[in-house]
């Protein structure tokens, strides 16, 4: 998802509407300047990781395998022409990933909620 924000106030709405939601803050990454610490040049890249446990452990009831992708990761990270975006990994594919057919509603729930926050930012 393309935010309309530059990428610091873009990290800060995200943040803010995942507590506004009351979804849980695990942490957040900055993936650019660790690998500026390596002597590796990275656009700017940082990783959000939130969830929350009443849902996202009932996948990994599931599959304990789906822990994988537990908690939610979004990546922002800013391209080359200097645009900033919103990645995540779509719930669908974590679903087949790891063959969960019976927690649909649930990741239906995942999905909308994912959607709902990076609508916070989107252009």
């Amino acid at each position: 998802v393309k935010s309309a924000y530059p990428f610091a106030e873009t990290v800060e709405r995200l943040k803010k509407d995942i507590e506004a939601k009351g979804i849980r803050f695990f942490g957040e990454v900055d993936q650019s300047k660790l690998a500026a610490e390596a002597g590796v040049k990275l656009n700017t890249s940082t990783l959000l990781l939130f969830g929350n446990p009443p849902l996202g452990t009932q996948f990994m009831t599931a599959n304990p395998n789906a822990g994988l992708d537990w908690p939610v990761r979004l990546l922002v990270i800013q391209d080359n022409f200097g645009a900033v975006w919103t990645v995540y990994t779509d719930f669908a594919w974590i679903a087949a990933r790891h063959g969960i057919v019976n927690r649909a509603d649930q990741f239906r729930m995942a999905s909308m909620v994912i959607a709902s926050i990076t609508a916070s930012v989107k252009s």
